[in-house]
């Protein structure tokens, strides 16, 4: 096999499975029985700049750049194969880049505390009965949010009250109202939690 063949085959297979990334969504490649991702989380939300994307990125730019040293080019061997190295790795950097400073600029870690129901203060937008079930509407990691109530002692509660979660068990959050909650805490104290 010679030199050309051997950088537009890697240029062929890069192209390709790019192509595929791009097609399949850019990031997850789902093929029966393989399951690519676009980054592979070392841990704690890092991504890896060794993933699908990249290596595709890679061999496409070093077949490419490689193909056109030794198809248009007297380069010595080694330097074509040195730059085309250097070029793989920019094209990879490239795409790393993108994935991390466009695509994944935004994505945070969830933390479970944000998302603890206990203590989250709202307003009952649908009456609770008498050991019924109800609705509040309250606010959480930054978005507006509706949860099914019942009081925690099994009393009624009239729509528009301001409650608390005491405890949420089975997607059920059991409150209390919040002037109770304040009265009994004494003047001065507001440790409710709004997220």
């Amino acid at each position: 096999m010679s030199w050309e063949s051997f950088y537009f085959g890697c240029f062929l297979i890069g192209f390709f499975f790019s192509l595929l990334s791009f097609v399949a969504g850019f990031g997850f490649l789902h093929v029966p029985g393989l399951h690519f991702h676009a980054s592979h989380g070392s841990g704690g939300g890092q991504n890896s700049p060794v993933n699908f994307g990249t290596v595709a990125a890679f061999l496409a730019w070093f077949g490419g750049t490689g193909y056109l040293l030794t198809r248009y080019s007297n380069i010595w061997v080694l330097l074509a194969l040195t730059i085309s190295f250097v070029s793989g790795l920019g094209g990879a950097a490239a795409i790393f880049w993108f994935l991390v400073k466009v695509l994944l600029a935004d994505e945070k870690e969830l933390d479970p505390e944000d998302y603890d129901m206990i203590g989250v203060l709202g307003n009952v937008s649908s009456t609770v009965r008498e050991s019924g079930t109800g609705e509040m509407i309250f606010s959480q990691a930054g978005a507006r949010r509706a949860a099914a109530i019942r009081g925690e002692n099994g009393e009624a509660i009239a729509k528009g009250v301001e409650v608390v979660v005491t405890r949420f068990e089975k997607g059920i959050a059991y409150v209390r109202r919040w002037e109770e909650l304040s009265e009994t805490a004494g003047p001065g104290s507001s440790d409710h939690k709004e997220n």
